[in-house]
């Protein structure tokens, strides 16, 4: 053979390799990435034509398929739209979001648990059905919550979210203003596309789970991290004498630390519990200069600050306590949940969910089960623990003082009759041009804990005097509370 065409049979033969490389990457290792891909409009097309599987509240499904006229077959409905929005997202052309997004696999009936059942559809040359996701919510619970939080006004930016303290189990997620995905899953392409830009573009971002996506100033209901962490020292307990007084002499700045509207805490030496009572940032402010910023964060952390523990929904914000060596001035103010502290809703119900659980905090979860379509149970999930927060002494120390807070100090608008219910209170300052936020956090029973709750009221046309945790979101708390205790 001579030399040019043993030159050309070799390019050939490297050709021929480079197009064998690329086929094997792109067939069998880039295989996933690239059917997952929102962009691949085949596999879309595809799981329209698909009967997919339900989402299912109690025994009622929130989102389901039903049959078509038109070239896709199957359409997605989403009963009580607003009210479920944040929790089951949307199944459009275009994209996915919430449980539609990560369990899509289950609901279109590609994962391998429902592989006998697609092997059994092949054989018998049925059409393939997706399977069933089961939730955690208590439909009682979520309807309490959506209607406390749209009660407040049209103009209502919060959420609620409810976990089950000895489980993990979300019970509630609530988070307003809400959309309707039954718009964004219409077969009408050019009418999705402009429904979606105009909720995109909409400044009070109904498309954002402010349960889990938002991240703002907890204010007074991160005092229970501080508290805990005070007590966890060893060196405070409920009835140890602490500063009060109406101000805090910072160090290194001219400026000191004041209580809401100035006002005294009722002496100049009070109690931890009755400072937690009356949410004194005084005693909160200097407990933080005692303890210093390393172990507030630590304590934080433990309760999950820092950390991602949702898997179910995505995508979580990260809760956050200021990095780095904080000056003494920012570590008073980071411990009454200011400066650079700010948490999710959804965290702060799992700093309550651990009190209430003994100090451990379990890992929340939304998916209950995986069903098959004849709604044979494939997978359950099996509740974990995500930490050990606090001792069970400091829990129960704890308790006691929440408890209080709801018997005589801010939070008596989430009391139950004949229930004992622990809490805590929040109002967070924001910017100069804008009303404060309103929290509140709690759980009940207090001698049985059966859910933990945690309200967040971002925005609201309630005058800004009338702005407060007490008044704006333990009353939601409490109608949660007791929608899961009374069933």
């Amino acid at each position: 053979m001579n030399k040019p065409i043993r030159t050309i049979s070799l390019f050939c033969l490297l050709l021929f390799l480079a197009l064998m490389v690329n086929a094997t990457y792109l067939q069998y290792y880039k295989a996933g990435d690239l059917n997952n891909d929102p962009r691949n409009r085949r596999v879309i097309e595809a799981s329209y034509s698909r009967e997919r599987g339900a989402i299912l509240v109690g025994r009622d499904p929130v989102a389901e398929s039903v049959k078509s006229d038109d070239q896709y077959k199957f359409q997605r409905t989403y009963a009580q739209p607003f009210k479920y929005a944040p929790i089951t997202g949307y199944f459009s052309y275009y994209s996915q979001t919430g449980i539609e997004q990560k369990q899509n696999d289950v609901l279109s009936g590609d994962d391998s648990l429902l592989f006998v059942t697609k092997l059994v559809d092949l054989l018998s040359n049925n059409a393939s059905k997706g399977g069933s996701v089961q939730l955690t919510i208590n439909p009682d619970a979520q309807t309490a919550a959506y209607d406390g939080l749209t009660a407040l006004g049209a103009d209502v930016q919060g959420a609620v979210v409810a976990i089950e303290p000895s489980t993990g189990k979300i019970l509630a997620l609530a988070s307003t203003p809400s959309y309707d995905p039954n718009k964004l899953a219409s077969h009408d392409l050019t009418q999705v596309s402009q429904d979606y830009n105009r909720l995109n573009q909409d400044p009070r971002e109904p498309l954002q789970d402010r349960a889990i996506q938002t991240i703002l100033p907890p204010g007074s209901t991160f005092k229970l991290v501080t508290a805990a962490a005070a007590l966890e020292s060893g060196n405070f307990n409920p009835d140890s004498q602490v500063p009060g007084g109406t101000t805090l002499d910072l160090p290194q700045t001219t400026h000191d630390l004041h209580n809401e509207n100035g006002s005294s805490c009722g002496g100049d030496r009070i109690t931890l519990t009755q400072a937690l009572d009356v949410s004194c940032n005084v005693t909160f402010g200097w407990l933080g200069l005692q303890l210093g910023d390393d172990k507030l964060r630590d304590q934080a952390e433990k309760f999950g600050f820092g950390q991602h523990y949702l898997d179910d929904l995505s995508p979580q914000a990260i809760s956050r306590f200021p990095d780095g060596d904080v000056s003494p001035p920012n570590t008073a103010l980071s411990a009454i949940g200011q400066y650079d502290v700010a948490a999710t809703p959804l965290q702060m119900a799992l700093i309550s969910a651990g009190i209430a659980n003994g100090g451990t905090v379990m890992k929340p979860y939304l998916v209950d089960e995986v069903q098959s379509p004849e709604l044979d149970v494939l997978n359950k999930t099996e509740p974990s623990e995500f930490s050990q927060a606090i001792s069970s002494s400091t829990a129960r120390d704890l308790t006691t003082m929440m408890e209080s807070v709801v018997q005589n100090g801010t939070g008596t608008a989430a009391q139950i009759p004949g229930i004992p219910v622990a809490g805590k209170t929040g109002t967070a300052q924001s910017t100069p041009d804008r009303p404060p936020y309103a929290w509140f956090t709690s759980f009940a029973p207090a001698d049985d804990p059966q859910v933990a709750v945690a309200v967040l009221v971002q925005s609201s046309s309630t005058a800004r005097s009338e702005i407060a945790g007490g008044l704006l979101c333990a009353p939601i708390a409490k109608a949660v509370m007791e929608a899961v205790i009374n069933q």
